[in-house]
Order: C-alpha cells, then sequence, then structure tokens
C-alpha cells in the first residue's frame, strides 16, 4: 500500500528559547509557529544590481550560462520577443555554478539567518540544494504567470524537513498586484499532501538552455499544485520591498498569484538544509514517488547538463546531489 507521508519532523537541533546571532526570541518564534518570517532590508542595492546585471547579461547571451544551469521561457511570450530579449526568460534554476549569482547563497546576510533557523549554531554547515532567481512575467491574460499552492517537500528526497529553509529575495518591491507570495501560516506543521498537475487549461511553461528546448504536454514537467487544495484556508499575502526576504520552511502552504502589473517582477532564492544532520531517503512507496521518477526522467534526457557520468544510474538523490553545492564548507559526503 502506497505510504501518504514520510515523516518531516524531528526532535529539533534549533534552541526556541533563546535569540539567534541575527534574529530575536520574537522573530525565531514567529518562524515556528508560522512557519515563515520575513526579514526587511536583508540584501543591499549595491547586490541586487550585481545579481540583475548578471541575469540580464545571461539573457542577452554576454555571458555564457554553465551547461548546469537552466533558463526557462514563458512559450506565452515566445512571439512577442526577440530570443535574446531578457523579456523572453522567465526563471533560471539551478546557478549554483554560476558565481555571481551563487553569491546571494553565500551571503552572510541570509546565511546568519538560515543558521538561526535550521542550525544548532552560528557555525553550523549548510547546503545550498536548489537555487533559482525568477523574472515572473505581466499576465497574458491566460494566467500562466501564476504558481498553484504547493509545498516544496514534494521535491526533496530529504529529511528531517525542519531542517531545510528557503530564502526568498524580492529583488524590486513586490505587492499583491505584480503577483506576491501567498503563505498559509501553521500549515508546516502538517504532513506533506498530495499534489497534482493544475487543472487550468495551460501552463505555458518551457525549459531551455539557449539551443536545446523541450515542452511536453501543455505543462512543465513537475510543475504542482496540492491535490484537492482547500481554498477556504485563510492566506496572508507577503508584500516586499527590494531587498526585503522572507525564509519558509518546505511544508508551508505556498504560492503566488498572477502578475497584473505591466512589468516583469524578479526573486531571487535558495533552498538551504543542514548538511550534519540531513539524510536521503527512499520515497518508494510514498506520495514523492512520482515526483522523483518525473526528476529522473528529465536528468536522464539531458546528462551532460547534469554532468551525469557513462553508465551511471540516476536516481532522485543523484539528481540533487548533481546540483547541490557546500556554503562554506568542503562537504561532499552528506549531501
Amino acid at each position: 500500500m502506497r505510504s501518504t507521508e514520510l515523516p518531516s519532523h524531528s526532535e529539533s537541533i534549533v534552541d526556541w528559547t533563546r535569540p539567534g546571532k541575527v534574529l530575536s526570541l520574537e522573530q525565531k518564534q514567529f518562524y515556528q509557529k508560522n512557519g515563515y518570517v520575513l526579514v526587511r532590508k536583508c540584501i543591499g542595492r549595491e547586490e541586487l544590481n550585481k545579481y540583475e546585471e548578471r541575469f540580464n547579461a545571461i539573457c542577452e547571451r554576454k555571458v555564457k550560462p554553465p551547461a548546469s544551469m537552466l533558463v526557462m521561457k514563458d512559450v506565452s511570450l515566445a512571439k512577442k520577443v526577440t530570443p535574446d530579449s531578457i523579456d523572453a526568460i522567465t526563471k533560471l534554476q539551478d546557478f549554483c555554478d554560476e558565481p555571481v549569482l551563487f553569491s546571494y547563497c553565500e551571503h552572510p546576510r541570509v546565511t546568519d539567518v538560515v543558521r538561526d533557523l535550521i542550525g544548532s549554531s552560528p557555525e553550523s554547515r549548510i547546503q545550498a540544494m536548489h537555487t533559482m532567481l525568477i523574472n515572473k512575467p505581466p499576465d497574458t491574460g491566460k494566467l500562466t504567470s501564476r504558481h498553484p499552492m504547493h509545498q516544496d517537500l514534494i521535491y526533496f528526497p530529504w529529511r528531517p524537513a525542519d531542517l531545510t529553509i528557503c530564502a526568498w529575495t524580492a529583488m524590486e518591491k513586490i505587492n499583491k498586484k505584480n503577483g506576491c507570495l501567498q503563505v498559509v501560516p501553521g500549515t508546516q506543521t502538517q504532513p506533506l499532501k498530495e499534489h497534482d498537475y493544475p487543472d487550468w487549461e495551460v501552463l505555458g511553461y518551457c525549459s531551455y538552455n539557449f539551443y536545446l528546448s523541450y515542452f511536453e504536454g501543455g505543462v512543465n514537467k513537475a510543475y504542482y499544485g496540492i491535490k484537492d487544495y482547500d481554498l477556504s484556508l485563510p492566506r496572508e499575502y507577503v508584500e516586499m520591498d527590494a531587498g526585503d526576504t522572507v525564509f519558509f520552511h518546505p511544508n508551508l502552504f505556498h504560492g503566488s498569484g498572477a502578475n497584473r502589473s505591466d512589468g516583469f517582477r524578479k526573486a531571487i532564492s535558495c533552498h538551504f538544509a543542514n548538511y550534519d544532520h540531513t539524510k536521503y531517503i527512499d520515497v518508494k512507496g510514498t506520495i514523492q514517488e512520482e515526483t522523483g521518477k518525473q526528476i529522473v526522467e528529465i536528468i536522464k534526457k539531458h546528462p551532460q547538463r547534469y554532468c551525469v557520468k557513462p553508465g551511471q544510474e540516476v536516481t532522485f538523490e543523484l539528481s540533487w546531489r548533481l546540483r547541490s553545492r557546500p556554503v562554506h564548507h568542503d562537504g561532499k559526503e552528506n549531501l
């Protein structure tokens, strides 16, 4: 019989009774209760400009992206912009081998908060697991720019979930109009839910690395939302100014609305895991099994991009080992 969940929580290594290195006791306990915390002015304008300039240079092909980085395009925009246009690109994913963008994952204003929330000390070793720069396009009227409510944990074959966290930084003002994050406070304590493809007609995402493209069945592979989601759940809209950063739990219900403004809205993010206390798990027989199969299928189609060695067995775990990178340490065994 298929199990519907895997243990997400364990005895905490975080001391929730004391302030952290940079977070107050109130901020830490707000995160513990609600599954997220917003830190204002976390990243400065100089750093944000640096990330945006590198994004622009990659879009305009002035800088060659690393082979491991995935560049994504919304097909609803394909006929409206030139191939080298900044407006053609909606997401950069897996930028751990891009030094300018990866500097975000190493930024002390980010990593200090991460260690306060998933570490046992300010020296805790952490791993950058998943990285993205999102350039959310103005909606074309088909609502393709929205993202359904989901739990990031559905993609992650490691535990405990409490020792993984996402840092998500606004690169400009983000509000309801241009599709800010929406969260359901407290849902990080719930078990991982079954996910499926959203039931709207066209998602319109196409993934490509400049000269390589694939688009299957009108949806991006493994682009999920919570199945039978309860729309009556109260949600909070996380409106942010440039440099504000929201840190949230991978089990938290979250998504984003359509961008109803006239411009693109940018954010940069990284999921971190505690390197010393996080272990990969076998998802066979669980609600993550199908997700694992789809991600393995993607990796197999593009072995060179993900540095798969000839004859190497591709597994869900390997797909993450190939993409994750240590932050401020050189450990290689755990993650």
